[in-house]
């Protein structure tokens, strides 16, 4: 034990006298429709989910094609509207992709997700496969981030509804959760709560990123109010709190809960006060940035930045604020195929963007 600690004690000091890697930026397409999240196809174009509904092809020079047709109609208000976009994982042969979304009225509306394969510019055998429950009145709060395990079962979270905030708590409901399912939609063999059997985590406020190490380790952040954003490792089962302990203080000024520890609730691996407005999710593991290996970037809204945290022995020891040269909210952040790192732009003129060396 002492031996292992003292590993850990050097690899931390390493860590925090690291220097940044030399980087350049290239803007790969531009001019998209408040673009939420981006996937990499197999010919080097990318799918990009738009928040108000469409779905669309860039190809590799950065050129935008027409949206693409058959995508299930979106709730695009508030906060609503497409949200994700995960290939399954064996896409080369099946061409089948999940799209997470908002759905409903202004009255009756709720995160979905649909399954769907893509043939050249439509999606076709469109079939809604998880629809969240109770819905809800509210047009905030959806989740919405999506990813597939290893074994093959897909991820889903879930917001809290903004006004239904208890409901993260109660693990009957599917308000601030991480859902776990099949491919075809029905509950995930395993998850932890047989009365609840979509359900894998709870006490969650609104999760805007989602990564899965290769290692299997799952991580997610989640919005606070005003302050309280939180980096979590998650395991199935456990309870993270919200709205029962939180960092964070209501808009109105006022505490949601007097604590922010409680026996039986997770604590944060990290979090953030004041609020950064994380968004878009990636551990980096790829080639071209060595000195980045393991590094978690997050995209922080508030601050038209991205966060780089490097993790040892389980613990956040450094982060570093980068690329406030783009100047615009960041809403997406993936690690593509080729290594690089790709920022996605938030708004009606949003852009990707790659990461790569500096030559």
């Amino acid at each position: 034990m002492l031996k292992r600690a003292l590993v850990c004690l050097l690899v931390v000091g390493f860590s925090n006298t690291a220097q940044a890697q030399g980087y350049r930026l290239e803007t790969v397409a531009g001019d998209l429709s408040w673009p939420w999240s981006i996937a990499f196809l197999p010919d080097g174009s990318f799918l990009v989910a738009e928040l108000d509904g469409q779905l669309r092809r860039v190809n590799s020079g950065g050129e935008a094609g027409p949206d693409i047709e058959g995508v299930p109609g979106v709730y695009f208000a508030g906060q609503g509207g497409l949200f994700d976009i995960v290939l399954h994982p064996r896409f080369p042969e099946n061409q089948v992709v999940f799209l997470s979304y908002a759905e409903g009225t202004p009255k009756d509306n709720g995160t979905a997700i649909a399954r769907a394969t893509l043939r050249n510019n439509s999606l076709e055998n469109v079939e809604v496969i998880f629809r969240v429950a109770p819905r809800k009145d509210t047009p905030v709060h959806y989740g919405g981030r999506m990813a597939f395990l290893q074994d093959g079962t897909l991820l889903l979270t879930t917001g809290d509804g903004f006004n239904y905030r208890e409901k993260a708590q109660d693990k009957s409901s599917q308000l601030g959760k991480i859902i776990r399912i099949n491919e075809d939609g029905s509950p995930a063999e395993g998850n932890p709560f047989p009365e609840s059997p979509y359900v894998w985590s709870y006490g969650h406020r609104n999760a805007q990123g989602l990564a899965v190490s290769r290692s299997g380790s799952v991580y997610m952040h989640e919005h606070g109010p005003r302050g309280g954003d939180e980096l979590n490792l998650v395991e199935p089962g456990m309870n993270y709190g919200w709205p029962a302990i939180t960092f964070g203080l209501d808009y109105s000024g006022a505490h949601v809960s007097p604590f922010t520890e409680w026996e039986g609730m997770a604590q944060p691996l990290y979090y953030w006060v004041p609020s950064i407005g994380p968004s878009g999710f990636t551990i980096y593991e790829g080639e071209l940035f060595p000195q980045w290996q393991g590094a978690m970037f997050v995209g922080a809204l508030i601050d038209n930045e991205v966060r780089r945290l490097h993790l040892e022995c389980g613990k956040v020891v450094a982060e570093f604020p980068m690329f406030r040269e783009i100047g615009q909210r960041i809403r997406d952040v993936r690690t593509g195929p080729d290594g690089a790192l790709y920022i996605v732009t938030d708004g009606f003129a949003g852009k990707i963007i790659r990461v790569i060396p500096e030559q």
